[in-house]
């Protein structure tokens, strides 16, 4: 019977954790906007990290050029989450944009305009 919480959980839960931390405090790179870690999926071997971002207050060129210098950016981001995590490897870091929050916007829009105008 496999455990509920099992190590790749752990290892994601603070993987993501101390990425938000390197990005927001260790990153000094004035062309990053403000990015938010949604998410982080392990493989089984924890060899690769795909790692879910928000990038708030941004175009949709903007998202994606974040996204692309943070990929370029992957083995210094790596390095510095090695320093902080006790692990003997370090996953693979690949960044990917989450769109779920834009969608989310989205339909909270629609349905406040299919609110507002079947109240009139």
């Amino acid at each position: 019977m496999p455990k509920e919480f099992g190590r790749s959980a752990r290892v994601s839960s603070q993987l993501q954790k101390e990425l938000a931390w390197v990005i927001q405090r260790e990153l000094n790179d004035p062309r990053l906007g403000f990015i938010t870690v949604n998410d982080v999926v392990l493989t089984k071997d924890l060899a690769v990290a795909k790692i879910y971002v928000t990038v708030l207050n941004a175009d949709a060129e903007g998202k994606l050029a974040n996204v692309k210098l943070l990929n370029q950016l992957s083995p210094h981001i790596r390095a510095e989450v090695a320093k902080r995590m006790r692990l003997r490897h370090i996953s693979e870091l690949r960044f990917h944009y989450d769109d779920s929050f834009d969608r989310g916007m989205r339909v909270a829009e629609l349905l406040s305009d299919t609110n507002s105008s079947s109240a009139d």
